[in-house]
C-alpha cells in the first residue's frame, strides 16, 4: 500500500504538534510547517520546514505534493489575547489560510482540513449565561464577538468558494476550547484551562488565585486527544459542512478553578478582577452532528483531562 503523505501546517502549535504525532502513528509521510518549532518537545515530522506563511514564496517553496492538507497555522491566544489583538490577527490569519488554499490548489492536494473555531458564532447568541447551545447552523445572522472570529468565518467561505471552484475537498472543523499537555500556559497566549492549572499550581495552601471576570461566564473544554480522533473521522467521512468538534459540557470559570484545585488537592481561593476581559458570558457546543454523521464524541472527562494537564504543566514548572 502507498504510503500517504500529509503537510500539517501550524506543526510547531499545541493541535498541529499533536497531529503530527497522531498521523506518523498511522504511517503518513508528514511535511510539518511552521514559523517556529514546537516549544515542549520534538517534531515527529518527516520534515519540518521554518516558513512565515503571510508570505506566497515561502508558502510555496515549504509546501510539496501530497495526500491531504491540515490548516491549523493561526496567530491566536486565549481571550486576553484574541480580545486585544485586532489587525495583526485579522491580517495575518488571513494571508496564512488564502496562501494555503492557493498552495493546495496549484499543487492538486485534493483533500484539505481547515481548523475553525467557535469564536464565528454570533456574540448575541451567547450574552446570557447558560445559553443554548450553538448547533452549526447558529452561525448566520454573523455577529463574532471579536476580528479572530471574523477572520475564521471569512476562511471558511474561502474554502467554500475553493471546493466550489476547484473541486476540492475540503473539510471544517469548529473547535471549542482544547486544552491538553504541552498547550502554551504563560506568556500571555495561554487559554483558560492552562492559565489556570499554572495559577494553582504556583499557589500555596490556602492562597488567593485572580481570575478574570467575575467567574461565572461559562465554557466547555475538549481534550486534545478526543480532538484528533475528531479530526481523523472527519477526514475520512463525506461531511462537507462545517461541524462542531468540542464537548457538550458547560462549566463556569470558578467551576474550572474548584476542579483544579482538588487535583491539587489545595485549598483556593478566588480574587475577580472584572476589569480583564472575560469574552462572551456563555459559549457551549451543540456535538449532535457529530454524533450523527460521525459517530464522535468526546471520551475524555474535564476531571481526567484537567488531570493529565495540570501534571504536565506542574512537571514544566
Amino acid at each position: 500500500m502507498k504510503q500517504k503523505k500529509a503537510i500539517v501546517t501550524g506543526a510547531g502549535g499545541f493541535i498541529g504538534n499533536h497531529l503530527v504525532s497522531y498521523l506518523k502513528s498511522k504511517n503518513y509521510f508528514v511535511i510539518g510547517v511552521d514559523i517556529k518549532e514546537p516549544e515542549f518537545s520534538s517534531s515527529q515530522a518527516d520534515e519540518f520546514k521554518i516558513a512565515d506563511m503571510r508570505d506566497w514564496s515561502q508558502t510555496e517553496a515549504a509546501f510539496k505534493s501530497a495526500d491531504e492538507l491540515y490548516m491549523l497555522a493561526a496567530d491566536m491566544g486565549g481571550v486576553g489575547f484574541i480580545n486585544t489583538v485586532n489587525a495583526e490577527v485579522a491580517r495575518n490569519n488571513t494571508l496564512i489560510n488564502m496562501n494555503s488554499l492557493q498552495a493546495a490548489h496549484v499543487l492538486n492536494i485534493g483533500k484539505v482540513f481547515f481548523a475553525s473555531s467557535a469564536c464565528v458564532y454570533p456574540e448575541f447568541k451567547q450574552d446570557s449565561l447558560h445559553a443554548v447551545s450553538l448547533k452549526e447552523s447558529d452561525t448566520y445572522p454573523a455577529q463574532p464577538d471579536t476580528p479572530y472570529g471574523w477572520e475564521k468565518l471569512f476562511a471558511e467561505q474561502a474554502c467554500l468558494a475553493f471546493r466550489k471552484d476547484y473541486d476540492m475537498d475540503i473539510k471544517i472543523a469548529r473547535f471549542h476550547n482544547i486544552y491538553g499537555p504541552e498547550g502554551t500556559f504563560k506568556g500571555g497566549r495561554e487559554k483558560s484551562p492552562a492559565a489556570i492549572c499554572r495559577k494553582v499550581a504556583q499557589a500555596k495552601q490556602n492562597d488567593t488565585i485572580e481570575v478574570w471576570g467575575d467567574g461565572k461566564q461559562e465554557r466547555s473544554y475538549c481534550y486534545i486527544d478526543d480532538c484528533i480522533s475528531g479530526i481523523d473521522k472527519l477526514m475520512q467521512s463525506d461531511v462537507s459542512d462545517p461541524i462542531n468538534i468540542g464537548s457538550d459540557r458547560l462549566v463556569s470559570i470558578d467551576d474550572l478553578v474548584s476542579i483544579v484545585s482538588k487535583i491539587a488537592d489545595k485549598e483556593i481561593k478566588i480574587k475577580h478582577d472584572l476589569t480583564k476581559p472575560q469574552g462572551v458570558r456563555s459559549r457551549n457546543a451543540d456535538i449532535s452532528m457529530a454524533k450523527e454523521t460521525l459517530g464522535w464524541e468526546p471520551g475524555v472527562a474535564l476531571e481526567d483531562g484537567l488531570r493529565s494537564t495540570y501534571d504536565w504543566i506542574l512537571a514544566q514548572m
